[in-house]
């Protein structure tokens, strides 16, 4: 199904689209129509404020949509009895206290993931019932001691939790909020008997979100899902693209190409066939020497815009280690550096989205350049 959305128009086709959902809809609210038609960039919610709370907590993405944020994004992985939760990862030691329950101590294992040997505690092995006595933890301690005060505060929320969140916060707000979720390994799930697709269709049909004004965007860094969503649904859907690497499904096909390749000009009008857009490791739109300084950008923008395909870009993160050098402020990686000079560059290049980890700062930034 070859998609239709205008690529400059992004943000504005996208806003006015949500706007028209109707308030019965889970995820719509009142919105009050103001949003700019002409293409302002969306302000995507990275995991939720995750610079500011622990990552994939209801608080997390209810801080992040008091910051403005357009879209709120969940990473999605499945429990054993199917039902989809926020998660980064299905291994789940390093953001919630699962390794300090005893009554789950003998459930600590080693899989391969994605061809790579992980050691922990899946979700997949864990009932809902049982994930909802864990509790989040900060991924990043180090990085962000201020977010640990909220460690075993907050629940492993599920998709539906998410976008009942939505829901609510949008109405009081009186604008639409936007769910953006990502099915994490689900080349991994579906050989486990766990597949992702039918229960995220199943949550956005008893939501009433199958359309493609749906305030909804899904994504992954493998194709043969999207493609299997794009013949199940006609949501929006976004072909993501890391700097290195290939989607771990063509590696199950034996499918050579990276994600470098899909970047190029052949390989975007190929994702166009089944995708609305991308979302692109910043260093694909501008690459980065050995320091970590800034090199010429790259034609990526615009080669996706040609096919018709939006491009939101990952991670925007305020911190010095996340930073090109360029814009680090002192010699403290945890220290913030000059965040709004990186979103002025990229936003500048004709960016139709960011992922920030810190979404007040975004749109700022976005206010700042009159984008409002």
């Amino acid at each position: 199904m070859r998609r239709t959305l205008s690529a400059l128009g992004l943000a504005g086709a996208l806003l006015a689209a949500v706007v028209a959902v109707p308030t019965t809809g889970a995820a719509a609210g009142p919105a009050t129509g103001s949003e700019k038609a002409g293409g302002r960039p969306l302000v995507i919610a990275h995991r939720g404020a995750s610079g500011y709370r622990p990552e994939h907590t209801l608080e997390a993405y209810r801080l992040a949509i008091r910051q403005g944020a357009d879209f709120i994004e969940p990473d999605l992985v499945s429990t054993s009895d199917g039902v989809l939760v926020a998660r980064h990862e299905n291994e789940i030691s390093g953001t919630t206290d699962v390794a300090a329950r005893p009554e789950f101590a003998a459930r600590r294992t080693t899989k391969t993931i994605d061809g790579t040997r992980v050691t922990g505690w899946f979700t997949e092995d864990f009932t809902l019932a049982e994930l909802k006595t864990l509790r989040a933890k900060e991924r990043l301690p180090q990085v962000r001691v201020a977010n640990t005060a909220f460690d075993g505060r907050f629940e492993v929320p599920t998709l539906q939790e998410v976008i009942d969140l939505a829901r609510t916060e949008g109405r009081a707000r009186g604008r639409t909020i936007g769910v953006y979720p990502e099915t994490k390994h689900p080349s991994y799930f579906a050989s486990i008997g766990l597949p992702l697709e039918e229960p995220l269709v199943r949550v956005l049909r008893a939501n009433r979100l199958t359309r493609k004004n749906s305030p909804v965007i899904v994504q992954s860094f493998e194709t043969a899902n999207l493609r299997k969503l794009d013949r199940m649904i006609d949501v929006r859907l976004a072909q993501l693209l890391d700097a290195s690497g290939r989607p771990y499904d063509f590696t199950v096909a034996g499918d050579t190409r990276t994600y470098q390749d899909l970047a190029k000009p052949a390989g975007l009008a190929w994702i166009a066939r089944y995708a609305d857009g991308v979302g692109a490791n910043k260093n694909l739109i501008v690459p980065r020497d050995a320091a970590g300084k800034l090199l010429a950008p790259t034609t990526l923008v615009r080669d996706a815009h040609r096919e018709r395909l939006v491009v939101h870009a990952w991670t925007f993160r305020a911190e010095n280690q996340f930073l090109p050098a360029d814009f680090r402020i002192g010699t403290d990686p945890n220290a913030r550096g000059d965040i709004q000079a990186e979103y002025e560059l990229f936003l500048g290049l004709g960016l139709d989205g960011v992922f920030a980890d810190h979404p007040d700062t975004a749109v700022a930034a976005r206010a700042g350049l009159g984008q409002r």
